[in-house]
């Protein structure tokens, strides 16, 4: 039962940094989703030691490794956007291959960067 209500309480507490997100996106006019902001929300929280990995890991476990199911609706609805993707196919194609691409090589840049300084970079 302990275990349990730790688990909502995780959750809750992710929730809660999502919709602050929501709210400051909102009310900020920011031209990026509120989930984002969640999410760098909770990164700084998280690096300020104001909420700890204790506090949201068995949450954010749970919901990583049940992420395949929240793009389910997504993917039935894509069923909907054939004329779209039959008229639009190689630009898309060429942008999710481009998209794919910088962030590889970016993400690669990053990484010899922070080596160079001699930060070894977490697994």
């Amino acid at each position: 039962m302990k275990k349990n209500l730790r688990f909502l309480g995780q959750v809750a507490l992710l929730a809660g940094i999502y919709h602050i997100g929501n709210l400051i996106a909102r009310w900020a006019h920011l031209p990026i989703p509120g989930n984002v902001v969640g999410i760098v929300l909770l990164y700084v929280l998280l690096n300020l030691g104001l909420v700890r990995l204790e506090h949201v890991q068995e949450a954010a476990d749970f919901l990583r490794s049940h992420l395949v199911f929240f793009f389910i609706p997504v993917a039935v609805d894509l069923m909907n956007w054939g004329g779209v993707f039959y008229r639009y196919g190689f630009a898309l194609a060429l942008a999710i291959v481009a998209s794919t691409a910088m962030t590889f090589l970016a993400t690669g840049a990053i990484a010899q960067w922070m080596e160079a300084k001699g930060k070894a970079c977490a697994d």
